[in-house]
């Protein structure tokens, strides 16, 4: 078959491109160490490649989110363990002001140190993260949540909002603790119900529990604040009654010999009462459910500068069920501290998944994309030394004549 002058000049150039453009890819993946640098290197290995890198990309994310997560529920924790100590120790002073041997002034110390302390929680529940949000507002993270009001009580003006951080694919986590759930709304330790003792108290009694019940049949449930009134019943004992708010008011429970082993039951509630209240006594009971930490020590502390009352069996009994309360708040921190303590728990074991998850593909992709160099330079050497013979070749082909040998 006879070839063609041009035929020959395109052959021969084609063959130097095909070497050059071999010699330029093998150049190219030596200067970036990869095998791969597009799609066309291998298509197949480059999907691998791509998959990988989102892969990674994804977990990058997700660790940056664990940090996240991890500083300020470390934060919240730390906090609440500072909380925690501080409550302990003012708990500590609530007992010891209940000491009868103690007179007014040294009360009155007590109440000034529990005011500092207060003050001083207050500032625990303020606190603020390193962007300067709020870590106890739920999600109004801009304004201080907790302040004392016209009145001294402290009053909650965040939300009990969940802030949330994706630390894998379908997974979240809390990053927050609201205040209201750290601080405000502990269980009421009696159940139910509060009590408001009379300061004529001459009995020793206190009402150990305030619970709704559900009856059989079933009895409405009536809001309202209900008395109750110990009188004399001939024979040396007492006899209890329990009457309603309205004016005047109405007997809901009729007059029974009173019994510390019973309770007293008005509607669907039932009123533990334990002691020996005498004729003449009193209290009242409405519906509280939660107790704030911050009001049970302001109560507290208002019995202890108020003289001598905190020594009287109505002060006596107040101090009891305000212990009993700042148990219930005490329980209330350290739930939240422990779920932050999971939460940590939970974080960790996600980074260390994905980190192994993050080294399995980083091996992975090196397998796909690393170039072998001692390989690549010997193709390198087999390609320059191809492109080389071509070139002369063809320089040699091209200059030869027919005129040369007539």
């Amino acid at each position: 078959m006879r070839i063609s002058t041009g035929q020959m000049f395109q052959q021969n150039t084609n063959s130097i491109l095909n070497k050059q453009s071999a010699t330029n890819t093998i150049m190219a993946q030596i200067d970036s160490g990869k095998k791969v640098n597009t799609a066309g290197d291998d298509p197949v290995a480059a999907i691998g490649i791509d998959n990988l890198k989102q892969k990674n990309t994804l977990i990058n994310q997700f660790i940056k989110n664990i940090d996240y997560a991890t500083s300020h529920i470390q934060q919240a924790e730390s906090q609440l363990g500072q909380a925690d100590t501080l409550v302990g120790s003012m708990k500590e002073s609530v007992l010891r002001g209940i000491n009868g041997s103690m007179t007014s002034a040294e009360r009155q110390v007590i109440a000034d140190d529990m005011r500092q302390s207060l003050e001083q929680l207050m500032s625990i529940a303020n606190t603020k993260d390193e962007s300067g949000n709020y870590i106890f507002a739920g999600n109004k993270t801009n304004n201080a949540p907790f302040a004392f009001d016209n009145n001294g009580d402290v009053v909650y003006s965040g939300d009990s909002g969940i802030r949330k951080s994706n630390v894998a694919a379908g997974v979240q986590v809390n990053t927050n603790v609201p205040g209201d759930a750290a601080f405000m709304n502990a269980p009421n330790a009696m159940g139910d119900y509060g009590v408001n003792y009379s300061s004529t108290q001459q009995g020793d009694f206190v009402v150990s529990s305030a619970k709704i019940v559900p009856q059989i049949p079933a009895v409405p449930h009536v809001v309202d604040v209900y008395q109750f009134v110990f009188t004399d019943n001939g024979t040396g004992g007492t006899n209890v009654e329990v009457f309603n708010s309205a004016v005047p008011a109405i007997s809901v429970a009729p007059l029974t010999a009173f019994d510390a082993s019973l309770p007293v039951k008005v509607n669907d509630i039932e009123v533990t009462i334990n002691g020996t209240p005498k004729a003449g006594d009193s209290f009242s009971i409405n519906e509280v459910a939660e107790v704030s930490i911050f009001d049970t020590f302001s109560k507290a502390i208002a019995l202890f500068e108020s003289g001598d009352d905190a020594q009287t069996p109505a002060g006596q009994s107040e101090l009891a069920q305000l212990l009993n309360n700042i148990d219930s708040g005490v329980n209330q921190m350290s739930q939240q501290r422990s779920l932050t303590g999971n939460s940590l728990k939970v974080l960790q074991q996600y980074s260390d998944n994905h980190t192994d998850e993050k080294l399995i593909n980083t091996s992975a992709l090196s397998k796909l994309e690393d170039l072998d160099f001692a390989s690549a330079i010997t193709e390198f050497e087999k390609q320059q030394v191809a492109l080389s013979a071509a070139s002369s070749l063809f320089s040699k082909v091209s200059s030869t004549s027919l005129f040369d040998y007539i």
